[in-house]
């Protein structure tokens, strides 16, 4: 057993005394104050749909390790932790929600307990006079080695920055505008009527304050948009429409206008992004790989491999995105052309990057340049060779094509 084992369960044994255990940390995470404004900024349905094309791709992304030079390290232990971090969140839920915190809050703790991986919430992080950054979660310190402050940096450098302070006044705008259409329009309709009377109304006359009260009542039943009222007036009564004062037009111009700004809040231009993707999804979802989503990998990955293997490890945590998630079918077989074609891969890989199954034969694992791609001299080449190639230059493994 390691000594970072060893202090672990040390330190576990005392949590448990005063009540800190590990079913403890998962219940003050699941049923934390988090969620207090995150699901009222979620209702806002720009800001999810920006908010889940960013997380998407991380959630899509292959997370490996890595040694010091590049080579990735099959089967290693920390990959289970990462695919089955906790008994109520799996591997692409905790990404996901772990990017999602991190835009809206501006940071995250992810706390390596033992073999389990969580996200903790109301922590409080302070630097102490050696400038060791301390953590604590109801007065109860965490060890430095357990968890990780991951911070969408701005210019402070002990806390991150979101969406939730960056964007307050816009975003509280936004949501107060979508609410009041919204609530005109679920309860079918706002409309306010109003009783004019040409008659002097006198308290003291019974059969008039029955009346009134009658076409009152009328008028308050009518919940419904399909609702139809017949009310019979006397002499001297009508019911006039009154118009409503919500102005739909004035509000969406405002909504076309500021909701634009939320989408710079999280490192995207929506006009950009919009247009992308209505034109060409692939450099919609690289535009959206290269402004937004690969910082967070990066950042992720420091954090990550730090918190899992330390700071002398040679090991690193990598996410790789395959962005061709994204592109048509049609795009993809031209880019499996003509990445055979340039030598880049072998005709087994493409074929799996198209859903077809892999041969596994020599020919279809051996890498193929064109004559016309290769540099005369290297392979002997004649004049003629530029033409379609030569027969005798053709070897097993390396052929033309």
């Amino acid at each position: 057993m390691g000594l970072r084992d060893q202090f672990s369960n040390y330190l576990l044994a005392k949590a448990e005394k005063r009540g800190w255990t590990s079913d403890n940390l998962s219940r003050s995470i699941r049923y934390s104050g988090l969620f207090l404004n995150d699901e009222n900024v979620l209702e806002s349905s720009d800001v999810y749909e920006l908010m889940q094309d960013i997380s998407n791709q991380m959630m899509l992304s292959e997370i490996i390790v890595e040694d010091d030079e590049g080579n990735e390290i099959k089967n290693h232990p920390t990959l289970k932790v990462l695919r089955e971090p906790n008994n109520y969140l799996t591997g692409s839920e905790f990404i996901k929600l772990m990017t999602n915190t991190y835009l809206l809050d501006g940071e995250v703790f992810p706390i390596l307990d033992v073999n389990e991986l969580h996200l903790a919430a109301n922590i409080h992080s302070e630097l102490d006079d050696r400038l060791i950054e301390h953590f604590k979660t109801g007065g109860i310190e965490i060890p430095s080695f357990m968890i990780r402050h991951i911070k969408n940096m701005g210019t402070n450098h002990l806390s991150g920055i979101g969406l939730k302070q960056l964007g307050k006044n816009t975003l509280e705008g936004v949501m107060n505008a979508e609410k009041v259409l919204t609530d005109k329009y679920k309860k079918g309709g706002l409309l306010a009527f109003l009783l004019k009377l040409d008659a002097h109304i006198n308290p003291q006359n019974g059969a008039q304050s029955k009346l009134i009260k009658a076409i009152l009542d009328q008028l308050e039943a009518i919940d419904e948009s399909r609702s139809i009222k017949m009310i019979p007036l006397g002499k001297g009564y009508t019911i006039d429409t009154m118009k409503s004062p919500i102005e739909d037009e004035k509000i969406l111009a405002y909504l076309n206008v500021y909701k634009k700004d939320l989408g710079k809040f999280l490192g995207i231009n929506v006009d950009t992004y919009t247009a992308l993707t209505k034109s060409d999804l692939e450099k919609a979802m690289m535009y959206l790989h290269n402004k937004a989503v690969k910082p967070i990998m990066k950042n992720f990955e420091d954090h990550l491999s730090l918190l899992f293997f330390g700071s002398k490890s040679n090991k690193r945590i990598k996410f790789k995105i395959n962005i061709l998630d994204f592109v048509p079918y049609s795009t993809k077989t031209n880019i499996g052309y003509n990445i055979v074609r340039t030598g880049i891969t072998s005709p087994d890989n493409v074929a799996e990057m198209l859903g077809f199954p892999k041969q596994n034969t020599p020919e279809t694992q051996a890498i193929y340049i064109s004559n016309d791609l290769s540099k005369i001299g290297e392979k002997k080449a004649t004049d003629d060779s530029l033409k379609g190639g030569d027969e005798n230059d053709k070897e097993k493994g390396d052929q033309n094509i």
